[in-house]
């Protein structure tokens, strides 16, 4: 059994909260660089270049990347073997959050009540999901959400007749809807299977993969293609400008469901979904 003190967790949590705000994930920049090329709307080209600049210009001047610092979102893989000491877990995360956003000058967003709309003046609580696993590792995901693309997600409960073309339509009319309001190009998760919750929690997570990792299952890394090609068709393109460039790249997730039911959710990143991670 290997002891873990709470503080280092609110310790790692506080700085990748500021990481990832202000430097985007590996390979990202690259990626949205790599779109101007093959952009057919000289508007739209322009448009990409500026992003990639506001990009560099956010690591140089140590500032967030966007001004909406977003609701902290955290990933636990927590290893069995783990045992923590130093008192609660979810406190010293969400303490981690509040040092992370107040004292890296981080917008803070989050209200304390979804009603009364007082804000907590921390950014905490977070968004927590936990996962146990073998071993005696604490891997440790941060990604901040924007509500301007958290927004325009949605999630649709289809019968287990339903085929992988009406799942490609329903990413692809999600995308439709929500035009320009995500700040496209965008990245799309998406999660098939589970149940309600667990759908929604699978896309989420897609958008933390590797953008470079297809689905290792032929079926599904088929189906990213098909609705990575069907959004880029839609015309919207970098800020709603119109254009050729409207995804950067679509994850799937997937999880065994009940036979009855086939779960579908779709979480939409912009151009600076972020995340930062540590093993512990």
């Amino acid at each position: 059994m290997r002891e873990i003190d709470v503080s280092v967790i609110k310790e790692t949590v506080s700085r990748l909260c500021v990481q990832a705000n202000l430097y985007l994930p590996d390979g990202m920049k690259e990626k949205i660089d790599s779109c101007i090329g093959c952009e057919q709307s000289e508007l739209c080209r322009s448009v990409l270049g500026d992003i990639v600049r506001n990009i560099d210009c956010a690591a140089e001047m140590g500032v967030p990347v966007c001004q909406d610092t977003g609701m902290a979102i955290i990933f636990l893989e927590i290893g069995q073997d783990v045992h923590f000491v130093g008192g609660s877990l979810t406190k010293a995360i969400n303490d981690g959050v509040a040092d992370g956003y107040i004292n890296g000058r981080l917008r803070l967003s989050v209200v304390g009540d979804p009603l009364e709309r007082k804000n907590t003046d921390c950014n905490a609580p977070a968004i927590i999901y936990t996962d146990i696993v073998e071993g005696d590792k604490v891997k440790v995901t941060v990604a901040p959400k924007g509500f301007g693309s958290e927004n325009m997600s949605a999630l649709k409960m289809f019968t287990p007749s339903a085929t992988k073309e009406d799942i490609i339509n329903f990413v692809t009319e999600t995308v439709s809807k929500a035009g320009s309001n995500p700040c496209p190009p965008i990245v799309v998760g998406v999660g098939i299977g589970g149940d309600f919750e667990y759908s929604a929690m699978l896309a989420k997570r897609a958008l933390c993969r590797d953008l470079n990792l297809r689905n290792p299952d032929p079926t599904y890394a088929e189906m990213e293609q098909r609705m990575m090609d069907k959004i880029n068709a839609l015309g919207i393109g970098s800020q709603g400008f119109g254009g050729t460039v409207t995804a950067l790249y679509v994850n799937i997730e997937q999880y065994p469901t009940h036979i009855a039911g086939l779960p579908v959710a779709v979480n939409i990143g912009c151009h600076v979904t972020r995340h930062a991670e540590e093993v512990i």
